[in-house]
């Protein structure tokens, strides 16, 4: 059923926003350079499900060494009731103009129902008091009563005494980088362990998900799914929860799963143990303030992921989700993040997507495909070109 717009009842932190926006193009852009310039030389053990690193996409792989700054705006975009016109493939760029934004859909009240069997109803509207959190888009502080108490939640449980790493690119840590394979890191040829989730069961099934919201331009990504009736997982940061809780409960009340995508989006292996339970456990609290419900899944940002990250996560009963991989090293990564800042155009995103969608045709499995809700340009790319792709794809799909 399609949803019917309402009046924006949430007040959005502009400065807050833009500042993140910025901060996420820019340590993209870092973390892509570092990794794109370091292939993988080293052989994963096929004891886990690891490849070398690879583009998804060969028309892609020779675009990624502009490191052009992302355009950001400064204020909010202008809201509007309903509907913008996609722009074309050629016209999806960072330069692009910022598209209108839509209305929240409605203000649920406490005690209202969600969609999602035996879930409980929704707690008191959610205030937000900066003295009660920690900055916003900053590594989430470790001294505090909180972390003190999320601390205890490791007990119990073997934490691998892995040293962190240096910014959590192969580039900047090579000694880390060559002991991928044993630390089970992610970003250094793609290790994963069998506790990940990282396709789906079924396949020619598409686990549908977008990182980064909630998001200014979310709301077209929630009305669009909702008028092809299909349901995603939207990994959020814990900054943006408390800056939009109304667009974080929309997505809940519309029957989406939410999941946490840590605080300030920072590569987890670089942090202290410290550190990793604080960027979780400050976005599980703020999705638990807002819906009422703890989230059991977490997406390590850029999949940024080794074996003591994975074990405080489970420990703290958050299982790890990752993008699918093929046994040749491609990436279900549509590099739609890489619009923003100018590293590629929407043309070459949608081509690594559609060689996604070939890849997957070849997997026994299902698959969980890399999007973002961040961006006026990745959301024009999902609702214009991916989703629709996907669709109308031979073999059919199922999406959702």
């Amino acid at each position: 059923m399609k949803i019917h717009l309402r009046p924006l009842v949430a007040l959005f932190t502009l400065v807050g926003a833009a500042s993140a926006n910025e901060r996420h193009a820019r340590l993209a852009r870092k973390h892509n350079y570092a990794r794109d310039t370091t292939t993988s030389s080293m052989t994963p053990s096929t004891s886990t499900s690891s490849s070398t690193t690879s583009s998804g996409s060969a028309a892609v792989s020779g675009a990624t060494t502009s490191v052009a700054t992302a355009s950001v705006p400064t204020t909010g975009p202008q809201t509007n009731t309903w509907g913008t016109t996609i722009p074309p493939l050629t016209q999806i760029t960072s330069g692009m103009p910022s598209q209108p934004t839509l209305a929240v859909t409605a203000t649920y009240p406490a005690g209202a129902t969600p969609p999602i069997s035996g879930a409980p109803v929704l707690p008191t509207p959610f205030i937000f008091q900066a003295s009660s959190w920690p900055p916003q888009d900053q590594i989430a502080p470790t001294d505090s009563a909180e972390v003190s108490e999320w601390m205890q939640e490791l007990n119990g449980f073997d934490i691998p005494d892995i040293p962190p790493t240096a910014d959590g690119t192969c580039a900047g840590d090579p000694s880390a980088a060559a002991d991928a394979a044993d630390r089970g890191w992610w970003t250094c040829g793609g290790y994963t362990r069998d506790t990940d989730i990282t396709a789906c069961p079924d396949k020619l099934t598409w686990g549908v998900s977008f990182d980064d919201g909630p998001a200014f331009y979310s709301m077209q990504l929630l009305d669009y799914l909702s008028s092809i009736n299909v349901t995603s997982t939207f990994f959020v940061v814990g900054s943006r929860v408390v800056e939009r809780p109304q667009v974080l409960i929309e997505e809940y009340m519309t029957g989406h799963e939410i999941a946490v995508h840590t605080w300030s989006h920072r590569p987890l292996t670089m942090l202290t143990t410290e550190q990793v339970v604080a960027e979780l456990g400050w976005t599980r609290k703020a999705i638990k303030d807002v819906l009422g419900v703890t989230p059991t899944l977490m997406r390590p940002p850029y999949g940024d992921i080794d074996d003591r990250v994975r074990a405080i996560s489970l420990a703290m009963g958050m299982v790890p989700v990752i993008w699918t991989r093929t046994p040749s090293g491609a990436t279900f990564d549509t590099n739609d993040w890489k619009v923003p800042g100018g590293v590629v155009n929407g043309s070459q995103s949608f081509a690594t997507f559609q060689a996604i969608l070939n890849n997957a045709t070849v997997l026994d499995t299902g698959f969980i495909v890399l999007e973002h809700d961040l961006y006026s340009q990745t959301v024009d790319l999902a609702i214009g070109y991916t989703l629709p792709a996907a669709l109308n794809f031979t073999p059919h799909l199922t999406v959702g």
